[in-house]
């Protein structure tokens, strides 16, 4: 069989028999994870543990030192159940599959265990993990990447004062002339402070430019923040309101029965929800299309404004909400939102 003859999938497989399969997956794991944390609070590597981000607002010293808002990473090794994120973005970098994906993200996982007993695992721009003298997983952040979207291209700076000791004494010292002279130094007098003014002028002037530079900068900032949050607000709302046409279809017979009297009231459902409909015949016939697909599909509870959603599935449990979520985003590319019932 010749190289021109493998197809993608047998070429892969050769290269995780190479001796350089190793060091080249673990520069793209890294680097993938890296782009992942500025999109998400937490990266997790199943079987081994996750990066988590915590955000810090922006803030100003008594001593005029000025830091902008910014996350910093954290690792928590408890957290090792695979949520789809890392193995759905490697799959789409590398126009793999998802099973592709996760096994080699498995394999690697093996080899840095190995490597934690006696070595220091090193994730570029992320920071170091090793063993303590405990024998117990210790992590240090590198600190110096921001993975705050909002802070990008900001840096510490100080701050100088609006107003200087200098100049204060200028002003003071123009004072002074103006009233302490004699009739024959007069003259020299009043050469000498107009040029004292107009550089007092001049450096206030230069301040209060600063100044209104600067809050005016943090105001635009706040508005672009409030912008896109109603943004976000609105687009929630679009999606709970979208309406499904499903064309003209047969009437289906539905034999309903009522729900036992027993069931609790506080009764929590994590629901997967397919789409929100206005008629609820319309909402039934998007249940059975679904049970006819092999869905557990059901009404969900209704939303506040009247319509009626349907769900892909109705769970107790928020790990099986999730996972299905994940199968129709990631594998089957449909659309689906999740939802709390209470």
């Amino acid at each position: 069989m010749t190289q021109g003859s493998l197809t993608k999938i047998q070429i892969l497989n050769l290269f995780l028999q190479t001796k350089y399969f190793t060091t080249f997956m673990e520069m793209q794991i890294n680097r993938y994870i890296q782009e992942l944390l500025y999109q998400h609070e937490c990266v997790t590597i199943p079987h081994f543990g996750a990066f988590l981000t915590r955000s810090f607002q922006a803030k100003v010293s008594a001593q005029g030192q000025f830091s902008p808002p910014r996350k910093e990473v954290n690792f928590n090794q408890l957290l090792t159940a695979n949520d789809g994120v890392l193995a759905h973005y490697y799959a789409q970098k590398e126009s793999v599959s998802y099973e592709q994906a996760l096994r080699v993200i498995e394999k690697e996982v093996s080899s840095w265990k190995r490597r934690l007993q006696t070595q220091t695992l090193r994730f570029p721009g992320v920071g170091e993990i090793r063993l303590n003298s405990t024998r117990k997983i210790e992590f240090i952040p590198w600190g110096k990447v921001n993975y705050d979207l909002k802070a990008f291209g900001l840096h510490p700076f100080k701050r100088d004062p609006l107003m200087t000791n200098t100049t204060l004494k200028l002003m003071e010292n123009s004072n002074k002339e103006d009233l302490m002279f004699t009739p024959e130094k007069k003259e020299s007098s009043s050469k000498k402070s107009p040029v004292l003014r107009y550089a007092a002028i001049g450096i206030i002037g230069i301040a209060l430019l600063s100044a209104s530079y600067y809050f005016g900068d943090q105001y635009v900032t706040k508005e672009r923040v409030l912008a896109q949050e109603q943004a976000q607000k609105q687009i929630e709302k679009n999606v709970q309101q979208a309406s499904f046409d499903l064309g003209i279809l047969d009437p289906i017979k539905v034999n309903l029965t009522a729900a036992p009297k027993n069931i609790p009231i506080d009764q929590v459902y994590y629901s997967v929800i397919a789409g929100s409909f206005r008629s609820i015949e319309n909402a039934e016939k998007k249940v059975s299309q679904l049970v006819g697909e092999g869905y557990p599909a059901a009404l969900a509870e209704a939303n506040p404004d009247g319509l009626y959603r349907v769900a892909y599935g109705r769970y107790n449990s928020k790990k099986e909400a999730i996972n299905m979520l994940y199968f129709l985003k990631y594998t089957l590319q449909e659309e689906a939102w999740y939802l709390e019932e209470k």
